[in-house]
């Protein structure tokens, strides 16, 4: 008999609207899935069996009656726990919001229920999407499905270990400064940061607003691109939302599964690679490189010379953001309160609800914000952040004119121990040394598995770069390339189902 959770979503949606299985079916193999490993992985915080179920057999129903209202209708979804779900708890994986349940959806929470996809539940993250290991969860670190001792990236380690652990057929992540890309990396998985503003905003928890971009999480380029196209397009909800039409990512996806790239002009960014870089990771880069090129890409070295100053432009830009956006949560309306005895002023209950409610990670960044943002120092830090962003994004435009696409290693290297990292913040901010730029220019990107590392065995991100809204151009290259290397995840242990201890 067929394992349903080891399907892609693709094959999946074919069974489904040919009526070969149900969505109830396929659903509840995955709440079992989840039942019989996630004590193990701890990649959701809240698993919405009921809801996930009464969507599964609404769609059978819809599908007896006539089309499906999706190419992925039926197919179940881990949704990334900063997205507002109505009726179902959105924490951002802090106690600040523990227990809250929003009266609305998201764009992208809508776009899924009117498309026709079962969510499952809401996956852990770091706090307010800040982090690169998901230990800075106010409810426990995620394990890797890889090995249950290492991380499986940050700050969407949820969404990323429920694909690798075969809990979900898709996920929805997002990415400010390598969320979606830098976990997939790690864990084997696809994970796609689409052009900012090509998927709304708008029910997304802002961490930093000019970074934000939510986006798609697959074990496939082409299950990647069939869940872009339901989440994006234009809302008039979000100011920063792109009145664009949607890239033709599935369709690029599926030309590119031919394996032929002849044509395609693809650039080796040198300042992204080298010293830092783990030996394994850049040989499975190398080896990568080699196979785009028989697959007839044209490939040329391309230096990006500003590259190298985008994490410390990223980590002035972002907490300051954070800082703006996180004054919010002040215990006046909703969220955590405390000391709320009648006998505390205003000021004193919101500064102890957010000393209790905000993790050490979050308070470091919003300090490390007002900082930047204070009378003095704006123009010294976070306008000369801003600057470096500028050259930044005229690196990437300088080198498209040379080349289609950009790749390199997507993170330094393979996923790193629990705890090995928590204590030093900056060995924790280069991890997302690959990532940072494409966020500060507003680039789509795209991590795609090359493999496993010779050092560890540990899975190795292909980071693939793309001019805004010439996001169809990774899902060409990424399809092209993940067809001539072949499955990655089946060469993955087999997760026990027991708890860890």
């Amino acid at each position: 008999m067929t394992d349903l959770t080891r399907l892609s979503a693709a094959e999946l949606a074919e069974k489904i609207h040919s009526r070969e299985v149900s969505s109830e079916e396929v659903t509840r193999a995955h709440l079992d899935r989840i039942s019989e490993v996630d004590s193990e992985i701890h990649a959701f915080l809240h698993v919405d069996a009921d809801g996930a179920l009464a969507a599964a057999r609404a769609v059978d129903e819809t599908i007896a009656a006539g089309e499906p209202a999706s190419p992925i209708a039926g197919v179940p979804l881990a949704l990334k726990d900063v997205f507002t779900t109505r009726g179902m708890p959105t924490t951002c994986g802090s106690r600040t919001l523990e227990n809250w349940v929003p009266p609305y959806d998201a764009t992208v929470t809508r776009k899924l229920r009117e498309a026709g996809v079962p969510i499952l539940g809401k996956t852990n993250m770091d706090e307010f999407a800040m982090g690169s290991s998901t230990e800075n969860s106010a409810f426990g670190p995620t394990r890797n499905p890889w090995d249950r001792e290492r991380v499986p990236g940050g700050s969407g380690g949820g969404s990323s270990a429920s694909l690798a652990a075969f809990e979900a057929p898709l996920a929805i992540g997002t990415d400010t400064g390598g969320s979606i890309r830098q976990p997939a990396a790690v864990t084997g998985t696809v994970g796609v940061k689409p052009t900012y503003g090509g998927v709304s905003r708008y029910g997304l928890v802002a961490f930093s607003s000019s970074l934000d971009q939510g986006g798609p999480c697959a074990r496939t380029v082409l299950d990647a691109a069939l869940l872009h196209e339901v989440i994006a397009g234009h809302d008039p909800l979000d100011s920063t939302s792109i009145d664009a039409p949607v890239p033709p990512v599935v369709k690029a996806a599926r030309e590119g599964a031919s394996g032929d790239l002849t044509g395609v002009r693809i650039g080796v960014v040198r300042e992204l690679s080298g010293e830092g870089y783990q030996p394994g990771v850049l040989a499975s880069f190398d080896a990568a490189v080699a196979q785009l090129r028989e697959l007839g890409a044209e490939i040329v070295e391309v230096s990006c010379p500003h590259f190298t100053y985008g994490l410390s432009a990223y980590y002035l830009i972002a907490p300051s953001e954070c800082s703006s956006n996180l004054a919010r949560f002040d215990a006046m309306r909703y969220g955590l309160r405390v000391s709320d005895d009648g006998e505390h002023s205003a000021e004193e209950v919101m500064s102890a609800s957010r000393e209790a409610g905000f993790g050490p990670e979050v308070k470091r960044r919003i300090m490390l914000g007002t900082y930047a943002l204070s009378s003095g120092y704006y123009d010294a830090y976070y306008g000369s952040a801003q600057k470096v962003r500028t050259l930044i994004a005229r690196d990437f435009t300088a080198a498209f004119e040379k080349v289609d696409v950009l790749v390199s290693p997507t993170t330094p290297t393979t996923a790193f121990r629990l705890g090995e990292r928590v204590d030093d913040p900056l060995a924790m901010y280069l991890a997302d040394l690959a990532t940072i730029p494409a966020n500060l220019a507003g680039n789509a990107a795209m991590s795609v598995p090359s493999g496993l590392s010779d050092d560890d065995g540990l899975p190795v991100g292909l980071q693939i770069m793309a001019p805004a809204l010439a996001d169809d151009r990774l899902y060409r290259v990424g399809a092209a390339y993940e067809a001539a290397r072949g499955p990655v995840l089946d060469k993955m242990p087999e997760l026990k189902g027991a708890p860890t201890t």
